[in-house]
C-alpha cells in the first residue's frame, strides 16, 4: 500500500476503502487508515484548504488537515457516533470532537457520566483518557458547511462498519443526531443486524435494540451537541446526561427495551 509524505497508507478510491477497511485486523492499524484517506475529493480540497487558510484564532498553530479517526479503548462497550469533524475542531487538532464548542459538551459530559478522566479535551497530548466508550464520526473529513453529501457518507461507511466490529465488548451506540443515525442503518445490516423495516425514526432519547451476529445491541438517539442545538436549549445537559446514564445502565446489563424502540420522537 502506498504511503504518503507523512508515511500514512493512501486510500485513493470507494473500493479501495471497503478493501482496506475489510483487511484491518485491530484499530491502530484502522486509525492509520482513516487517516490516509484521500477517496473524496471535495472533502480532501476543503480539509486541506482549510488547513492551509486557517482561523485567524489559530493562525500559528499546525492544523492536522486529515480524515480524523475514532478515539477510545478498543474494550469498549458504548460507541458514540457523531456527524463529521469540524473545519476548526478535529480538522485542525487531529483529535475528534477537539478543539470547539460540540467537543467541550460530549466530553464533559462523557466526565460527568465517569467515562472521561477529565472535562475537557483540547489537543493531542492533554492527558485525556476514556473508559469504557469509543467515539467516532459517521465521515472522518470536515465537510464544508458542515454538510457531507449522502455519496460521501456511503464512501466513508465502511470505516466506521469495521470500527464497530473491532469492538468486540460493543453493547450501545449513541448516536448524535438525524444525520449519523442513517448512516448507522446501513453499516448494522452489513455487520449481520437484524435491522427493522421500517427503519426507526430519530429521535432524541429513542431507544432500539437490534439482535446480532455477537450479542444485542441498543442504538440510542440523541440531539446533536452542535451550537444550533445547545445554543438554543434543544439540547441541555441534563438531556445528554440522561441519554449516557442511559447508555452505561445498558452496557452494564441492566435495563431493558421493547423490540419497536422507545423514546419521543423529534428531529435533530
Amino acid at each position: 500500500m502506498a504511503r504518503d509524505a507523512d508515511g500514512y497508507p493512501v486510500t485513493a478510491s470507494p473500493a479501495g476503502v471497503r478493501r482496506s477497511a475489510a483487511a484491518t485486523r485491530d484499530l491502530a492499524v484502522l486509525d492509520e487508515r482513516i487517516s490516509g484517506c484521500r477517496a473524496c475529493p471535495r472533502l480532501v480540497r476543503w480539509r486541506e484548504e482549510v488547513a492551509m487558510v486557517k482561523r485567524a484564532s489559530f493562525r500559528g498553530e499546525d492544523y492536522w488537515g486529515r480524515p480524523v479517526p475514532g478515539l477510545g479503548p478498543a474494550d469498549a462497550r458504548i460507541a458514540v457516533v457523531g456527524l463529521a469533524p469540524a473545519a476548526h475542531g478535529g480538522n485542525r487538532t487531529g483529535r475528534v470532537f477537539t478543539g470547539d464548542r460540540s467537543g467541550d459538551w460530549i466530553f464533559a459530559a462523557l466526565w460527568r457520566a465517569g467515562l472521561a478522566n477529565q472535562p475537557t479535551s483540547t489537543h493531542l497530548g492533554d492527558g485525556l483518557e476514556l473508559t469504557d466508550v469509543r467515539v467516532c464520526a459517521s465521515v472522518r473529513c470536515a465537510p464544508p458547511a458542515n454538510a457531507p453529501t449522502p455519496g460521501e457518507r456511503d464512501t466513508c461507511s465502511p470505516w466506521l462498519a469495521r470500527e464497530l466490529e473491532l469492538l468486540p465488548r460493543l453493547r450501545v451506540v449513541v448516536v448524535l443526531g438525524g444525520f449519523g443515525w442513517t448512516a448507522l442503518w446501513p453499516v448494522l445490516g452489513a455487520a449481520g443486524y437484524a435491522v427493522p423495516r421500517p427503519r426507526p425514526a430519530f429521535g432524541h432519547g429513542v431507544e432500539v435494540p437490534l439482535a446480532g451476529p455477537r450479542r444485542p445491541l441498543t442504538l440510542l438517539g440523541s440531539y446533536h451537541v452542535s451550537q444550533q442545538n445547545t445554543f438554543t436549549g434543544k439540547l441541555t445537559e441534563p438531556m445528554l446526561d440522561a441519554v449516557l446514564a442511559r447508555a452505561n445502565e445498558l452496557a452494564a446489563g441492566g435495563g431493558t427495551t421493547s423490540s419497536s424502540g422507545r423514546g419521543p420522537a423529534g428531529r435533530e
